[in-house]
């Protein structure tokens, strides 16, 4: 029955919602379990088949002499011999005339007389297949619900790193182009830096983790490149703290806040001056980026979604790992950002 519900019934009916038909079928079966009585009969035949094969206390062979001379039995008839007497089960039935031989394990359903135990087991039985049947099933598609978004956290991820690496690289080229426009004699230069840019993204950022110091020396060709447009008129300062070597981080996970750093934090009217700073300790990974912010209208959505798109990436490659801590308060944008290594 246990196999039969769990295997059977509770995946073909209950859990096809076939609920009329499953309940006939239990009740089926516990109107079997009900007048069979499995267990008072196999508990009735046990002992009468024990105490048919011990017998009463009186009926033991005799003595050797006795046991030499042949009896008779007169149940049995005048021909029949009976060295040891009777049979131990004659004898039982000849002190109790009204005992019955057993007939077999299951007997019909006596009146007034409930097999207790017999539905006790039927119920625990039937639950416990449903409960085992429910959780495998439960089980079963937490596992798919895993691998579901397992694939979708993949599938966004490539999306969101796709629309980043585009973005960054026109704004490069953007630079370029109005340092060729001016002949600037730093282009040559640019390009270079660029191109090691390139490399890197088409390259390394593929993978969700890259070694810390090649996002470093990435993060410096950019900034050299923003140098080079901004002149000396610009106070851009890097800071390095610690040591990269060996650790490991999200690919241009801070080129968001930079890029917005050199959108939003540099004007022909004041001297333009940010500050970038990246500590680095054992467990920890702290980057900071402030800079005062101008208002440029047109490109306020989409820094709105550069910045949604590294949430969203930090929340897949960081989970329960990261800080982020955006201000805007009196006129200066500062990001900080911690994750843990």
């Amino acid at each position: 029955m246990f196999y039969f519900n769990a295997l059977v019934l509770v995946p073909r009916l209950m859990f096809k919602k076939r609920h009329v038909i499953y309940i006939a079928v239990v009740l089926l079966l516990f109107s079997f379990v009900y007048y069979a009585q499995p267990y008072d009969n196999l508990l009735g035949h046990n002992k009468s088949v024990m105490a048919a094969l011990n017998g009463p206390p009186n009926t033991q062979p005799k003595g050797l002499n006795q046991s030499l001379q042949p009896g008779k039995d007169p149940d049995v008839g005048p021909n029949v011999e009976m060295p040891f007497g009777p049979l131990p089960n004659e004898d039982l039935r000849m002190q109790d005339p009204n005992l019955k031989k057993p007939n077999g394990i299951l007997e019909l359903h006596q009146p007034m007389n409930i097999d207790v135990i017999s539905l006790f087991i039927f119920f625990m039985i039937m639950g416990l297949s449903i409960a085992t049947s429910t959780v495998q099933r439960w089980q079963t598609a937490e596992s798919k619900v895993v691998k579901a978004e397992a694939e979708k956290a993949t599938a966004e991820l490539s999306f969101l790193k796709a629309q980043i690496n585009p973005h960054f690289l026109f704004n490069t080229l953007n630079n370029i182009y109005t340092q060729s426009v001016i002949n600037s004699e730093h282009t040559s230069e640019s390009i270079m830096k660029l191109s090691n840019i390139m490399r890197y993204v088409t390259d390394d950022v593929t993978q969700d983790f890259v070694m810390l110091k090649d996002e470093i020396d990435c993060v410096r060709d950019y900034i050299e490149l923003q140098r080079l447009r901004l002149g000396a008129d610009a106070e851009i300062n890097f800071n390095v703290q610690g040591k990269p070597d060996g650790k490991k981080i999200a690919p241009l996970i801070f080129m968001t806040f930079i890029e917005n750093a050199f959108k939003y934090g540099v004007t022909k009217k004041e001297k333009t001056v940010i500050n970038i700073n990246l500590s680095i300790d054992t467990e920890r990974i702290d980057f900071s980026c402030q800079n005062k912010i101008y208002n440029h209208k047109s490109n306020l959505e989409r820094s709105g979604i550069g910045i949604a798109n590294t949430r969203q990436r930090l929340s897949h490659l960081y989970p329960q790992k990261h800080r982020l801590d955006i201000e805007n308060t009196g006129g200066m944008f500062t990001v900080k950002l911690c994750v843990d290594c």
